[in-house]
């Protein structure tokens, strides 16, 4: 592929950078798009995976055919089947009349699936049996129906992982992937970061009709350094609020830092590596983690106001026995919290309840906006809320 041809496709896709890794990933959907192959592309939450399928369908012999996007972790494990697959009248309670399924749908086209890693296993087996017959059959229907759907999908997670813990078939994972295309993280592409943060400043000067913002040498080199968790949508979400905020035309690091929360990777929360997962049983562990953390350091701070004051403890009290200090591996980490977990579980448990409750409130109770501020699936929320009653 010629850089005249790689840049034009960029352009109509509005993708931004010169970096290799994507520079590369945009190459490989345009390859693999004239086959009929199953593409699986993976990369953190806000890369911008959602590019590469419309790449793989615009570039295919099914450009003029359908093409449509599902969200699977967004879908209740109960209505899943039904909006993949389609029902017939009466299949349960609320099918007042049959409906077809994206796959019914999209047939002769091309299907994307994102957060594929979030689909319940009987739906991964009827998924498995789609990708290799081309049959499936409507909920509450005997009749097998063919369809001829390009399944495009992605994740966040780590797959094989997944499959270790019995969360992800390992067929349905070779099915998926016998292409992988792999999207780098921001915080892998420092070249690119100034230039798409001056793309989306420029944009909010246009849309607010404001001046456009500029950062000075110092800021960039603070911008291109930071560890960015949520990728591409939080820088752009960064550039948005300083266009908007800020009188001060150019951006200094003091200006920046105000934007810009304490990067997670050096929080300490992170114990098991630099690299998100995106698993949601990891994500739920993190949250855990940091409601200890929390809780520990509330209880320093109360100790030391009651020091302050000259209270005492009662005599029954005594301090718990210090550990002597050594290094501790991950897993040996993660052992021991379960172990706090194990014998304190009302105290956490509450203490997660209302984390959670929280960010409801703190998001006027938008569950989506709700998992985004816990860093978990919108389905582990969902799970935690019916398991709280809240």
């Amino acid at each position: 592929m010629t850089t005249q041809d790689l840049q034009a496709i960029k352009q109509r896709f509005s993708i931004i950078g010169t970096n290799a890794q994507m520079n590369r990933a945009i190459e490989i959907a345009v390859q693999v798009a004239a086959t009929d192959l199953s593409v699986l592309v993976t990369g953190e939450n806000g890369v911008g995976k959602e590019f590469f399928p419309k790449i793989i369908h615009a570039y295919s012999a099914r450009k003029h055919g359908p093409y449509f996007a599902v969200n699977c972790g967004a879908i209740p494990e109960g209505t899943i089947d039904s909006e993949l697959f389609g029902h017939e009248k009466g299949a349960f309670t609320d099918a007042k009349s049959e409906r077809k399924g994206y796959f019914e749908i999209a047939d002769g086209g091309t299907l994307f699936l994102d957060e594929v890693g979030e689909l319940p296993l009987p739906t991964q087996a009827k998924l498995l049996r789609v990708l290799e017959t081309g049959e499936f059959i409507r909920m509450g229907a005997s009749q097998v129906q063919k369809t001829n759907v390009r399944v495009v999908a992605a994740t966040n997670q780590d797959l094989p992982r997944a499959i270790r813990q019995g969360r992800f078939r390992e067929d349905l994972y070779y099915r998926l992937n016998t292409v992988e295309i792999k999207v780098p993280a921001l915080r892998e592409r420092k070249e690119d970061i100034p230039l798409l943060f001056r793309k989306f400043a420029l944009d909010s000067s246009q849309k607010y009709h404001m001046p456009t913002i500029r950062l000075n040498e110092e800021a960039t080199e603070m911008l291109k350094n930071y560890y960015w968790n949520g990728n591409i949508r939080q820088l752009k979400n960064v550039a948005e609020q300083i266009s908007v905020i800020e009188t001060d035309h150019e951006i200094t690091p003091a200006i920046l830092s105000k934007y810009l929360p304490k990067s997670e990777a050096a929080s300490g929360l992170m114990l098991f590596g630099d690299r998100p997962t995106g698993d949601p049983y990891m994500n739920e562990r993190e949250m855990l983690y940091k409601v200890l953390f929390d809780m520990k350091r509330d209880i320093a701070e109360l100790k030391q106001q009651v020091q302050g004051h000259g209270f005492h403890s009662t005599p029954d009290y005594r301090e718990p026995e210090r550990r002597p200090e050594r290094n501790v591996q991950p897993a040996e980490e993660e052992y021991q919290v379960a172990e706090e977990v194990k014998e304190e579980p009302n105290t956490i448990a509450e203490m997660e309840k209302q984390t959670i409750s929280r960010a409801l409130q703190h998001n006027n109770g938008n569950r989506k906006m709700a998992a985004q501020e816990l860093k978990v699936s919108e389905r582990t929320l969902y799970r935690k809320i019916k398991e709280y009653g809240l």
